[in-house]
C-alpha cells in the first residue's frame, strides 16, 4: 500500500468495492489484487472449459492462449479497484467570493471512459463531464480524468459512476457544486437482447449549488457542448 499523509486536506480512498472512503489525513491508498500462480491457471482451465463448450476450437495457433488473453484482459479493464496513488494533487483556491464562489465553474470533458457492465460483463463506454464550483480546494486537470478511470475501470453501471464521481468530489474538494454528465453506448444491449444499434445513454447528477440553479445547469451544459463541437460529438 503507498500511503501519502497531509494533515490538512481531504484524500479520495481509491479502495476495492463501490464506495469512496473520506479520510481527513491520508491522501490516497492502493489496494493491489493478489492472485497467485495456481489461481491463474485454475481460472484459465474455467475459460478454456467454458470457450470450448461455446464452440470456439482450442489448441490452435490462434486460441490455445485465448483463455489467458482473455482474463488478463478483464484483469487490466478491472484496474479500478485498485486504487490510484496518483490521486493526489489538490490546490488552495481562486475563489475569493462573490460570483466567483456562486455560479463560476470548472467543467473539464469530454473525458473518455470504459467500463464492464456488472450484468453481462461486457463494456459500454462513452464520455464524461464534470463540473464544479470551487470554495476551498481546486483539484488539477488530470486528476477529474483519473477520477473517472478510478470509478470507470471496474464491473459497475452507469447510473453508479456517476453518482460515485459526484459524491467522490464532494468529499475531495468540498466544493460550492458538483455536475456529472455521462454519455455511453452499452454493448449488452447492442450485442445481444433488443439489439438496439443507434441508442446511447445519457445520465446527469447535480449537487450542492448544481441543484437548486437551472441556469447553472444550462451554462454547464452549453460549456460541455462547446467542448464537444471541438470534437464533433456530443
Amino acid at each position: 500500500m503507498n500511503a501519502h499523509h497531509h494533515p490538512e486536506t481531504p484524500t479520495v480512498d481509491g479502495m476495492a468495492g463501490d464506495d469512496v472512503g473520506y479520510d481527513s489525513t491520508e491522501w490516497t491508498a492502493v489496494h493491489p489484487r493478489r492472485i497467485d500462480d495456481e489461481q491463474w491457471q485454475r481460472y484459465e482451465g474455467y475459460l478454456r472449459e467454458i470457450f470450448s463448450a461455446l464452440g470456439l476450437p482450442g489448441g490452435t495457433i490462434a486460441t490455445d492462449l485465448t483463455p489467458r488473453r482473455f482474463l488478463r484482459a478483464l484483469y487490466d479493464a478491472t484496474s479500478g479497484y485498485e486504487g490510484d496513488d496518483k490521486l493526489v494533487t489538490a490546490f488552495p483556491t481562486e475563489c475569493h467570493g462573490g460570483s466567483d464562489c456562486r455560479i463560476s465553474q470548472v467543467v473539464e470533458g469530454p473525458i473518455p471512459f470504459f467500463s464492464l457492465c456488472e450484468h453481462h460483463s461486457l463494456p459500454f463506454f462513452g464520455s464524461a463531464y464534470i463540473g464544479y464550483v470551487a470554495h476551498e480546494h481546486i483539484l488539477g486537470l488530470s486528476k477529474l480524468t483519473r477520477l473517472v478511470r478510478l470509478f470507470a475501470r471496474r464491473f459497475s453501471v452507469q447510473e453508479r459512476i456517476g453518482q460515485q464521481l459526484a459524491d467522490g468530489l464532494e468529499r475531495i474538494l468540498q466544493p460550492h457544486g458538483v455536475a456529472v454528465h455521462l454519455e455511453a453506448v452499452h454493448l449488452c444491449t447492442q450485442m445481444r437482447g433488443v439489439y438496439e444499434l443507434n441508442s446511447s445513454t445519457r445520465t446527469t447528477y447535480w449537487r450542492g449549488n448544481y441543484d437548486g440553479d437551472a441556469q447553472l445547469r444550462n451554462d454547464f451544459f452549453e460549456l460541455c457542448s462547446s467542448a464537444s463541437s471541438h470534437r464533433g460529438r456530443f
